[in-house]
């Protein structure tokens, strides 16, 4: 029996370009002028590996999952140069553009045009210009045993269109891949942006040498993961302030969003949320859910791990007294989150007023209402959804200063006594 022969790749570049600097490399590329309204004045945003000449980026499209790409092009199994067919690819539903699309400080992190450069840029394409999208909006089905409880229990009811007999729900869902404007980055967090491109250089090991070569691209596709909007009842209705708007935005955990992990609180919220955007479409408004990639507080899975085994193998147990010491402990800040730019994907949708926003943590709201988004109740997880192993969190939480509609905390002496499991139980 012989062995198959190895794939053999596609045609690579005839050398590599480790780095390059302004006017060094043929002519200037199409330059992006973020926040102009006529897309074709903008420019697009072009991170073609095939054509490095028309590059007017750092970085690649896809983030992470770009190492994947490259994989199978070392496999042999996709040729390096094929660019993609995008045909009756374009939205299922039209969001935009709305006004906040065109203000360079409201939309730093993503870009707007990014589910339509099929048709916006199309001039581009037809010249052979590798232009991608870096968002996709499509409509489905989904279904949660939590929406059967709500059924069952008669907090909501089938209508047929939101909901529909056989328990599904019917959604617009919109896949986004960061996009960030440099310059306004950094004032995001109140640095320059010199700081802001060294930073990013170092702490990726220099894998981006644009960052500090290139001062001329301003927009960055970082490696990381992007989020997904799920949209519940009309889209139009999501701009509209004057219809009811129900909001969750959810940070990723996937221990409890997929396998239910009772650690936390993170599924029954996320489906609490679900259920109160459902009901605010069906009453003739809408919901949304903003689903972000930042695994354990932007921590990662592995540091979350290992901050369970700490808090459950410390003396005593685990403890709501020290829920956020011990993340310190072994991260060295207790979230790296940041929400600064987290309201980018509401001001795509056009939102101005959030009617009841599903979440207690001070950091969202701020953030969402610092960027000019009205919000106008709060609202927090029923008790009856917290499970019991998650009380250590949720107790730490409120006496840290989350939103709870009395204010009422727990004393240091009633926070001692919040015990979680040990290890192993």
């Amino acid at each position: 029996m012989t062995e198959p022969s190895a794939k053999k790749p596609g045609k690579q570049p005839a050398k590599i370009v480790l780095t390059s600097h302004p006017g060094g490399h043929g002519p200037k590329p199409i330059p992006i002028k973020w926040g102009v309204r006529d897309p074709m004045k903008r420019g697009p945003a072009i991170a073609t590996v095939t054509n490095m000449a028309q590059r007017n980026v750092i970085g690649t499209h896809s983030g992470s999952y770009s190492v994947y790409r490259a994989l199978a092009v070392a496999a042999g199994a996709l040729d390096p140069l094929r660019r993609p067919d995008l045909t009756n690819t374009s939205p299922s539903k039209a969001i935009g553009p709305h006004p906040q699309w065109f203000d360079a400080q409201q939309i730093v992190s993503l870009d707007p045009f990014g589910a339509v450069v099929a048709d916006v840029f199309k001039s581009y394409l037809d010249r052979s210009y590798d232009i991608r999208p870096t968002i996709a909006v499509t409509s489905a089905h989904i279904r949660l045993p939590e929406i059967d409880d709500a059924i069952d229990a008669g907090r909501l009811a089938c209508d047929g269109k939101i909901l529909r007999a056989g328990r599904d729900v019917v959604v617009t869902k919109a896949a986004i891949e960061p996009v960030w404007y440099l310059p306004e980055i950094a004032n995001r967090f109140n640095c320059t942006e010199t700081v802001l491109r060294r930073t990013l250089f170092e702490h990726t090991a220099g894998m981006f040498p644009d960052l500090v070569t290139r001062p001329d691209l301003s927009v960055f596709l970082p490696p990381i993961g992007g989020l997904t909007i799920y949209m519940f009842g009309p889209v139009d209705n999501i701009a509209d302030a004057a219809k009811k708007l129900a909001v969750r935005v959810h940070d990723e955990c996937n221990g409890s969003d997929v396998f239910g992990s009772d650690i936390c609180t993170c599924r029954p919220y996320l489906a609490h949320g679900i259920e109160e955007c459902i009901r605010t479409a069906q009453a003739g408004g809408a919901g949304v859910i903003v689903y972000n990639r930042k695994e354990g507080r932007a921590l990662g899975e592995v540091t979350k791990f290992l901050v369970y085994n700490a808090r459950k193998r410390q003396e005593g147990g685990d403890s709501a007294a020290q829920y956020f010491a011990r993340t310190e402990c072994v991260a060295g800040v207790q979230d790296m989150r940041f929400q600064e730019l987290m309201p980018d994907a509401l001001h795509w949708l056009g939102i101005t007023r959030i009617d009841r926003f599903v979440s207690m943590s001070n950091m969202k709201y701020d953030a969402i209402v610092r960027s000019g988004i009205k919000v106008v109740d709060r609202v927090p997880i029923p008790d009856e959804l917290i499970p019991a192993d998650a009380r250590v969190e949720m107790e730490a939480k409120m006496a840290a200063g989350y939103f709870t509609p009395d204010g009422a905390t727990a004393t240091d002496e009633e926070l001692a006594r919040v015990q979680g499991r040990k290890l192993g139980d």
